[in-house]
């Protein structure tokens, strides 16, 4: 077992990933940028080095940097948490060859599912159901009308190298194509570095639902059950739920079996989920596989009382797993809070907090690295606290939930609070029939006068 742990990540994960280390009585050691030194996941760690100022290239992404921090405290291991390096094959690589253990995926795992395209022809030779389109990157604009018109319109336009909705682009007539194609590879040259594009259908009143999976070193995997992810902005997800309410047992079993049939191909190696869009016929298409920890891993966690971080360093320390599939017992409801104002676009919202009252009680978790008097710095992702509740009926953790929201109070920087809130009570999303077109016509309601 691993002596020591860096975490090579930041705020709320940052501390997560310490907690369990600390369970495991494993040491650890948290690097931050000088804009994040005065993070909690700083304070609980038991070594903590500053790996450069506030920009994420020049110390979050900053690979020497933190190699350099790993050398000096003697640490065996790094734990990526999301986001930041955790899927970059470099780094996973740069590890290997320190001799430092990476907990997540191989170089070679990231580079075959990283990339979306190779990703896709990948999972069409392990029998996993994809949704139809290019056989892999489209190779100029004339090769792009091709394959839409071979797929039927509306199509989807995706960046190889995307994530976060960007480089994507929905294209419902010919006539938009060109538009869509150079913005497209405008935006995810800027972004990524690389203008590859590839073609899906655009699945129409689409669920995105994922399946999280283990795998060990030995070419085992299971299935840790789904999650329900379709309510979002963006493409960047507001509240992910399990089980879905739109899963039956059927489509569980066969989404569960693609799934691990997807793992055990590649020999995965951690903890991943594999994504997919099931259209309103229950009918399931790959999307992408995400070699890490998810954000809103906590869910998964609530229902089957199962940690999967620990399960990651135990992975990654060489243990054998049992194989053993796993169905949720409970019901459990993810919200994100970000310093964000819903009422205005949700625009960013960073500042001092003045005032935080946490909420708790049975069946409620609270994920974050804030607390009042912190100051929320405007270089990172705006999410700040994930909230969780649990019960054993689907209604129970929404009437939980309201609960919890009302109990969470954050003054000196707007939230998505409001947000959620208004949510918990959208006869759409009670009854439990949404899609990922939800937010497209969702209103907030007017703030009440004092």
């Amino acid at each position: 077992m691993f002596k020591k742990i860096l975490i090579a990540n930041r705020g709320e994960i940052a501390l997560r990933v310490i907690r369990t280390c600390k369970e495991m009585g494993i040491k650890t050691v948290a690097v931050y940028s000088t804009a994040d030194a005065d993070s909690l996941h700083v304070k609980f760690a038991d070594e903590a080095v500053c790996i450069g100022p506030p920009p994420s290239n020049l110390s979050y992404l900053k690979m020497s940097n933190i190699i350099s921090a790993a050398e000096i405290t003697n640490a065996d291991a790094i734990h990526p948490g999301y986001g930041f390096l955790s899927e970059n094959a470099d780094f996973s690589r740069i590890c290997d060859e320190h001799k430092i253990k990476f907990i997540g995926a191989s170089a070679e795992m990231i580079s075959k599912m990283g990339d979306k395209a190779t990703a896709k022809a990948t999972m069409r030779e392990a029998g996993v159901p994809c949704v139809p389109g290019s056989e892999g990157i489209i190779e100029d604009f004339e090769d792009c009308k091709k394959v839409a018109l071979e797929t039927g319109y509306p199509v989807m336009l995706k960046a190889t190298a995307g994530g976060g909705g960007k480089g994507m682009r929905a294209v419902w007539s010919a006539d938009k194509l060109k538009d869509a194609w150079d913005s497209a590879r405008q935006e995810s040259k800027a972004a990524f570095g690389n203008d590859d594009m590839y073609m899906e259908k655009l699945i129409e009143e689409p669920r995105h639902i994922e399946i999280q999976v283990v795998g060990d070193s030995y070419g085992t995997a299971c299935h840790l059950s789904e999650r329900d992810c379709s309510i979002q902005r963006r493409h960047q997800k507001l509240t992910e739920e399990v089980p879905s309410p739109f899963m039956t047992k059927k489509l569980r079993k066969e989404m569960g079996e693609a799934a691990v049939r997807a793992a055990e191909y590649i020999a995965y190696e951690g903890a991943g989920t594999v994504e997919f869009l099931v259209d309103k016929h229950r009918k399931f298409y790959f999307m992408e596989m995400n070699t890490r920890i998810q954000v809103e891993h906590p869910i998964t966690e609530q229902v089957i009382d199962f940690d999967l971080i620990r399960e990651q360093i135990l992975v990654a320390s060489g243990i054998k797993i049992s194989g053993k599939n796993y169905e949720p017992s409970l019901h459990s409801i993810e919200c994100r809070i970000n310093a964000e104002d819903p009422y205005h676009n949700f625009r960013p919202s960073p500042g001092k907090i003045t005032t935080l009252h946490a909420p708790g009680g049975h069946g409620v978790r609270l994920d974050t690295h804030v607390y009042a008097g912190y100051s929320i710095p405007p270089n990172y992702d705006s999410m700040i606290a994930k909230l969780i509740t649990t019960a054993r009926t689907r209604q129970e953790a929404i009437d939980k939930m309201k609960r919890a929201l009302d109990e969470f109070v954050i003054e000196g920087v707007k939230t998505t609070i409001p947000f959620h809130r208004q949510l918990m009570d959208e006869p759409a999303y009670v009854a439990g029939e949404y899609t990922t077109a939800f937010m497209d016509t969702f209103k907030m309601k007017p703030l009440e006068e004092d």
